[in-house]
């Protein structure tokens, strides 16, 4: 196996599709993924899976049935298991990086257009 860095901003200029997750990396069950946001994703939830979301550029917010959370670039949001969220990118396209167990599916206990059986790996 070869060790080598992820240049944040040379991987994400490898795809243009937004809410189409990129896996970065591996660690243990866990994924590194990367994804663009653009506008706003679907009002789901995971049943046993928490995600953090690292905004990497951009700003999101993260809805939550009682609050919105702003989150900006340097910044990161933990949502736990069971936690019925809808991320959205606030003033055009948002990065961010996601650890979350490789289980994970995007869309959560939903099924839309969106969803990603399998995800494509970066390099």
């Amino acid at each position: 196996m070869t060790i080598d860095k992820v240049n944040l901003a040379e991987a994400f200029a490898t795809f243009h599709d937004p809410w189409n997750p990129r896996v970065a990396g591996d660690i243990n069950d866990f994924q590194v993924k990367l994804i663009k946001l653009d506008g706003k994703f679907d009002w789901h939830h995971h049943d046993i899976e928490d995600e953090l979301f690292l905004v990497v550029a951009g700003r999101m917010k993260m809805a939550f049935r009682d609050r919105d959370v702003i989150v900006g670039p340097g910044e990161f949001i933990i949502v736990p298991h069971g936690t019925e969220h809808c991320p959205e990118a606030l003033d055009g396209e948002c990065h961010v990086l996601l650890l979350e167990p490789g289980s994970t599916r995007n869309t959560g206990n939903v099924e839309t257009e969106r969803t990603r059986e399998t995800l494509a790996r970066l390099g």
